[in-house]
């Protein structure tokens, strides 16, 4: 194993300090981990969608950074009716990467963690992220441009490097998915806490935990997915401070589809 995730395995045992986690009476099969930054307009439409989705048992860990985030009252007096969702502080540092790592701390043993990025990922594929789960995909990445999928709306440059990221990688390297750069995933949680965490600053990890796992040779499936632009709220996707993590994992997945090259093409008929 690369010695650095070895360390940043590490990370992911300290302590995210927060509310304790009400105890389930069956402990879920699923967790869904749900950063958030001022949410308030838009978190009751989150919850009315993973009811409508998300077959129980689950759990909803809501991850935020200081208790004057506008999502905290939101979040908590719809909890008072949910023992499913269950809002988390960040103690481990302010940012993106920082809360989705406190989320992976905090969650339940697994199996399966789900990561939304932004309130705009389309719940209704999580079901088929499952499905696929259960046929041996240790990470199941909803993709905006497969066959199948759709983005509506968006800042145009985002979404040009995204395309452009996936596109390259998958037909340069092999990788998995269509979509490289979309932070709407599911994890394997053993695998998480196997592969370790190293990204500081944002929505990359998705790219560097995926780009370990190629690495490696293991099973990874994408699925269809439809994302919105956000109707209420500010996306908190910083493009140029986040760049240069993204850049980073994209040359290590390159790198990681050459040396695999010779072992695809055996495999191939």
């Amino acid at each position: 194993m690369d010695p650095r995730a070895n360390s940043a395995g590490n990370d992911l045992n300290a302590a995210a300090q927060g509310e304790p986690l009400p105890p389930a009476r069956d402990e879920p099969g699923l967790t869904l981990i749900v950063p958030v930054y001022n949410e308030a307009e838009n978190f009751p439409r989150l919850v009315a969608e993973i009811e409508r989705h998300i077959p129980p048992p689950f759990r909803v860990l809501v991850v935020y950074d200081f208790e004057e985030d506008s999502t905290l009252p939101v979040a908590r007096r719809l909890a008072a009716e949910r023992p499913w969702l269950c809002p988390v502080r960040n103690e481990i540092g302010r940012g993106a990467a920082n809360a989705i790592r406190a989320g992976f701390q905090k969650a339940p043993a697994g199996p399966a963690l789900v990561v939304m990025a932004d309130l705009s990922d389309d719940l209704s594929t999580v079901p088929r992220m499952l499905e696929l789960y259960r046929q041996g995909n240790r990470i199941v990445c909803p993709s905006r441009y497969m066959r199948g999928g759709r983005q509506i709306g968006g800042p145009r440059l985002k979404r040009f490097l995204s395309r452009m990221a996936g596109w390259s990688l998958r037909w340069l390297a092999g990788f998995p998915t269509h979509d490289a750069t979309n932070n709407f995933r599911l994890y394997d949680a053993e695998l998480v806490r196997q592969l370790g965490i190293e990204s500081t600053q944002g929505f990359e990890i998705a790219l560097e935990l995926t780009a370990k796992a190629f690495a490696r040779g293991v099973p990874i499936a994408q699925t269809p997915t439809t994302w919105r632009d956000r109707t209420a709220g500010q996306s908190g996707f910083k493009l140029m401070k986040w760049l240069p993590g993204y850049l980073r994992w994209y040359r290590y997945a390159l790198a990681a589809g050459i040396r695999r090259r010779p072992a695809r093409e055996k495999e191939e008929p």
